[in-house]
């Protein structure tokens, strides 16, 4: 893992807190791993249930701000999602599939720019809400699992 010495001293310092700031961000178009940060975390000795538990909270609620981004500015960040490949994929595959394109929501890069079209092209937030956040869990408890 290739964390940066301050991202890293961050963690070590405000523990949970820093895991939940993290994975917050992580979980924006901000080009972070938050999986990488929570096995930092846990290789740096933080106990597993409460750094897998600020790391799904901070990452689930980083997608809800990005449903609500693109809820709320609607089809003018359209030509920013387009600028990336991953932006144009995340747009085909929610135009063609809807609800089913946020089951890849998880995907590293493609899976926040999906979050962000699945609120400009007005994806029901329940069904949004259950399946980014049951995904996202999922994979840290999968990364937590795998290290404990």
């Amino acid at each position: 893992m290739d964390l940066s010495p301050w991202l890293l001293e961050f963690i070590n310092n405000y523990g949970v807190l820093a895991l939940f700031i993290t994975s917050f961000i992580a979980a924006t178009i901000v080009p972070a791993s938050s999986a990488a940060i929570l096995l930092a975390a846990l290789a740096a000795g933080a106990s597993p249930i409460p750094a897998l538990i600020a790391c799904s909270i901070g990452n689930s609620l980083g997608c809800a701000a990005n449903y609500w981004l693109g809820r709320l500015i609607g089809r003018p960040l359209i030509p920013k999602l387009e600028k990336s490949k991953s932006g144009r994929k995340a747009i085909k595959y929610t135009t063609k599939y809807g609800t089913w394109s946020l089951l890849i929501s998880w995907v590293p890069f493609l899976g926040d720019p999906i979050t962000i079209a699945a609120g400009i092209f007005r994806l029901n937030f329940l069904k949004f809400s259950i399946i980014v956040y049951s995904f996202r869990i999922i994979g840290y408890i999968i990364v937590a699992a795998f290290f404990v």
